[in-house]
């Protein structure tokens, strides 16, 4: 068995509303930076898994994002998978 690490970011779907994203964009103009705008929060995950290869690590991965870590109604994701050397 291999190691592996992914990185998954997790994101509301652009369609969908993100409070905690209007708020923290209202507030880059209180601290004079106004011309930061659209700024949306999503979170960013990371985890190992044991593989026999890069294929099933990713087959595990996608699977674990689609029944627990991403709501697919709201939220896309990404994800990249490396060996952990």
């Amino acid at each position: 068995m291999t190691k592996y690490q992914a990185e998954i970011d997790v994101m509301p779907k652009k369609e969908i509303l993100d409070p905690q994203g209007k708020a923290v964009t209202g507030s880059m103009k209180n601290l004079g930076l106004a011309e930061i705008q659209n700024v949306r929060i999503g979170k960013h995950i990371t985890l190992e898994i044991e593989a026999d290869n890069a294929e099933t690590a990713h087959t595990k991965v996608e699977q674990a994002c689609k029944n627990l870590l991403a709501n697919l109604i709201m939220e896309s994701y990404t994800f990249k998978i490396q060996e952990v050397v």
